[in-house]
Order: structure tokens, then sequence, then C-alpha cells
């Protein structure tokens, strides 16, 4: 069974994957980290992204993402530019690790984009996290360093809560943590008992 988790940045969509895979039989995949590490490493992705932003999007063969940022931020066309390069090949990646998996691993597939790239389809059952925009600002302030202003601008270009809700099975709202793990464990148990709500 794959579960896709997905959500806003700051919602808690890692929380809830680590959470899940304390228990037996799990396996994590990571869309955006498995994004990080194919941007520096496969030049497939490195060629098309010269071609579209240039060769200042690399510096000493590693992108630029301060230059990349500063761009896909304000254009929401480069931001769907630079997802049409990178996602196909994530998706390629997934498929891989599906495979080398047991037959009954519960699959957790960590996406931010999960429906904006159609990921959605990979999976059996979705958990989109929510939380208020203004916790999810503070928390990744303080996770990234980063301000404010940049933190708005990543949320301007994802998806609503409720659209994903709407297209979710199960969500939760992530505003206390212990909280939130409680939901989790409940969800777990419902998946692995085949009690699946809609």
């Amino acid at each position: 069974m794959i579960i896709g988790i997905t959500g806003g940045i700051g919602s808690g969509k890692s929380l809830v994957a680590k959470g899940l895979c304390s228990f037996e039989n799990t396996v994590y995949f990571h869309a955006d980290e498995e994004a990080k590490h194919l941007i520096n490493s496969s030049i497939t992705i490195k060629n098309k992204i010269i071609e579209i932003f240039g060769e200042k999007s690399y510096c000493n063969d590693k992108l630029n993402r301060k230059f990349i940022a500063e761009l896909v931020f304000k254009d929401s066309v480069l931001l769907g530019k630079l997802n049409s390069v990178i996602h196909p090949e994530v998706k390629i990646h997934f498929n891989n690790f599906i495979k080398n998996q047991k037959k009954n691993a519960l699959i957790l597939y960590e996406n931010a984009i999960l429906f904006e790239t159609n990921s959605d389809m990979l999976c059996d059952i979705i958990i989109s996290m929510n939380a208020p925009k203004e916790l999810r600002i503070k928390r990744v302030m303080v996770r990234d360093k980063v301000a404010e202003k940049q933190v708005k601008a990543i949320i301007k270009n994802q998806w609503s809560d409720a659209k994903r809700n709407l297209l979710s099975n199960y969500y939760i709202t992530n505003i206390d943590k212990e909280e939130t793990m409680l939901k989790i464990k409940k969800i777990f148990n419902n998946l692995t008992q085949n009690q699946f709500y809609f």
C-alpha cells in the first residue's frame, strides 16, 4: 500500500511520515529530498535547467538555489517549468523504489506537490496536512532561517488546504505535536485493519 503525504510548507508532512515510520513494515520516500539529490546529480536535469534559466543556474556543479528561488517564486510559469523538469525524474526514481519493496510494505510517499504533479495517481491513500498560515510561516522561518516574505511567496504558489482536503482520504490539522501523533496512530490502525474512511 502506498500512502501519499502532502500539505503546504510548514504543515508537518515530515512529522507524520516519520511518525508512521516508527511502526513496523513501513518504508519512506521523500520526494523533495530526492529532487534535491537529482538536481545536482542528473545531467539530464542540469542541462534542462540551464536551458531554461541560463548558466547562472549552477555554480561549481551545484544548483544556485538562491538565484533560482528569486526567479521562480516571483513567476508561477517559471516554477511550473522547473517542476516539469524535476518531477518526472523523481517519479521514475519512486517507481524504482516501489519495485524494490516487499509486497506487503506500507510505503510512505511524502510529496509537497503530490496533486500538482499527478503523483496522487500512484497512491492508495492520501493524507493531507493542515495548519494555520501564521503558524506555518513561523515554523519555516525558524527551521530554514528565512524571511517571512520568502515563506509567504512559497505559500502563494501552493494549493490551499481546502483544495487538497477535498481530494484526500484523511486530513490532519497539525497544531499540537502530541495531539497530531495520536491522530497518526489512529490512522495507522485504520489502515492496517483495512478500514478506510473517505
